[in-house]
């Protein structure tokens, strides 16, 4: 009878550890604890996992897991709403949530619309974990780089694998995209301060091509013009930019770029996930030297203005 009694109540203490509990604007969630008693504090940085699934087969939207974690400070000055932020300070390190969000309530809250991707009456299911806290931002902002180098060094790997199972052999560059060289084409090569005219096509590694300039048997294709050296205003990603001041005019080859010297972890959606290695197969259609800088406009004196 003893035995009964004990076994119905470890299954009655079991079932309630596992009911989810909701917040002030509905979001449902379960913490399951993970033996730190100490909770999070306000403006403490705090390092965690997260995920997103979405209907109709969660469908993972996005996630750290197994990449680069995400980093926050706790701010209880500006309450969120609908987000596992509501409970925050209900957690401490080593901690788990699950939290399933209504895309109902965050469209009245302003926060998403309707999409291809969110649907009404849908419902995200998401997770996090936490893993570490911090009191200063500068011991946050290490850790994060430390993290950013560990996931680059992951890809970089991972390409090299790539490369070497194909049988092909490249070259590196500084940051660690690996350059095959069909034909290297003229000495001067697209160097910084130069302007490199190429036809390119970039594809996954291992999958699909998500943009292109090369049209078959078009002599008049459009090309795309870089600045080489300009990374950082947009220009092109920095893997590529690399990799293209191994070509000199009349050069063909391919460039395998690690994630983060690409899109990195927010990627281009829907085309580009977060993490994806590229490869851009290019041929350098000319290099020239870059225009000078345009002088700035004289502004006009105005009556009483001082030159």
């Amino acid at each position: 009878m003893r035995t009964t009694t004990t076994l119905l109540l470890a299954i009655v203490l079991l079932a309630s550890c596992n009911q989810y509990q909701k917040t002030p604007t509905g979001l449902s969630y379960k913490i399951v604890k993970g033996g730190s008693n100490e909770k999070l504090k306000q403006g403490q940085f705090v390092k965690f996992n997260i995920e997103y699934k979405v209907p109709p087969k969660d469908s993972i939207l996005t996630s750290s897991f197994g990449h680069i974690p995400a980093y926050l400070v706790v701010d209880t000055m500006r309450p969120s709403k609908h987000s596992f932020l509501e409970i925050i300070t209900q957690c401490a390190v080593g901690d788990k949530i699950d939290f399933v969000m209504s895309v109902d309530t965050l469209k009245k809250l302003g926060m998403i619309e309707y999409n291809n991707i969110f649907h009404a009456r849908d419902m995200i299911k998401g997770r996090v974990e936490i893993l570490k806290v911090f009191t200063k931002q500068e011991e946050a902002t290490a850790d994060l780089q430390k993290e950013m180098d560990t996931e680059k060094a992951a890809e970089i790997k991972t390409i090299q694998a790539f490369t070497a199972k194909a049988g092909i052999k490249t070259q590196s560059t500084a940051s660690g995209s690996l350059v095959e060289i069909e034909n290297a084409g003229d000495a001067v090569k697209a160097d910084s301060g130069k302007v490199a005219r190429l036809l390119y096509k970039g594809s996954l590694i291992g999958g699909k091509t998500f943009d292109s300039n090369m049209v078959k048997n078009s002599p008049n294709s459009q090309t795309l013009n870089v600045n080489v050296g300009s990374v950082g205003t947009g220009a092109v990603i920095k893997g590529l930019d690399e990799g293209l001041r191994f070509f000199g005019k009349g050069g063909k080859g391919k460039i395998y770029i690690p994630a983060m010297l690409g899109y990195g972890q927010n990627g281009q959606p829907p085309v580009i996930p977060a993490y994806s290695n590229l490869v851009f197969e290019i041929e350098m259609v000319d290099v020239a030297t870059a225009p000078p800088p345009a002088a700035p406009t004289p502004q006009p004196v105005m009556p009483g203005q001082r030159k």
